[in-house]
């Protein structure tokens, strides 16, 4: 008999057979009747919390947005996916009022150098959002690898609003998470912060110093 066998022997004895595994209750995290219009109120009420930024567009709009953040800011290039339909529409509106585009055309290995001393901002698509948190949801794959995120200064997310969930139990039950999830699922709640052992809390020290959320069918 194995030790692990020996361990559940020895609790089922204890308590006169098999163990009894309550029901679970998930109507404390999961009774939210929020309308679409609140939750979306609520994830930006959040995520402006924690110095995040969120602007509410049209898809007609959302380039002219993306563009003008860009310029605000000075941003001398923007890495975007080179697959995802986010990145194809960028690439093929061929605006003069962009920056210069980036992507990963070479191994992730190779790119390193450039994507930690020379991408001023990166974009990226989200799986959606919890208005609960204020935090987006991304599943990073080979087209959008999770550093695209967690490196360049600024990341903008772009988030379709009818994907901003009440909590992060109707968001894992309503996309069907159980189903099969990516080696790394990343919950964003704003850029990057540390503490430090008096507790002061500080933005921008690594990792992206802002996070811009772009909401399409938002207007």
């Amino acid at each position: 008999m194995s030790a692990r066998e020996q361990i559940l022997q020895r609790l089922r004895q204890r308590h006169g057979g098999e163990i009894a595994v309550p029901e679970t209750d998930f109507s404390v995290i999961a009774d939210r009747e929020w309308s679409a219009a609140e939750k979306l109120d609520r994830f930006q009420k959040m995520i402006e919390s924690v110095h995040g930024e969120v602007h509410r567009v049209s898809e007609e709009d959302w380039l002219d947005t993306l563009a003008d953040i860009l310029q605000s800011r000075s941003a001398r290039n923007l890495l975007v996916p080179l697959k995802h339909a986010i990145g194809r529409t960028i690439r093929d509106a061929d605006r003069p009022d962009m920056p210069e585009l980036l992507g990963y055309d070479t191994a992730i290995e190779h790119w390193l150098p450039k994507l930690f001393n020379d991408v001023d901002a990166a974009i990226t698509s989200t799986r959606g959002a919890i208005a609960e948190t204020g935090s987006l949801i991304l599943w990073p794959n080979a087209d959008e690898p999770r550093l695209m995120s967690l490196v360049p200064p600024i990341h903008i997310a772009v988030l379709e609003a009818d994907q901003i969930f009440a909590t992060f139990h109707e968001a894992i039950a309503l996309q069907r998470w159980a189903s099969g999830m990516p080696t790394n699922a990343l919950l964003i709640s704003g850029p990057s912060k540390t503490a430090d052992i008096e507790q002061t809390l500080a933005y921008g020290v690594h990792g992206p110093k802002e996070l811009i959320v772009i909401v399409i069918g938002a207007e």
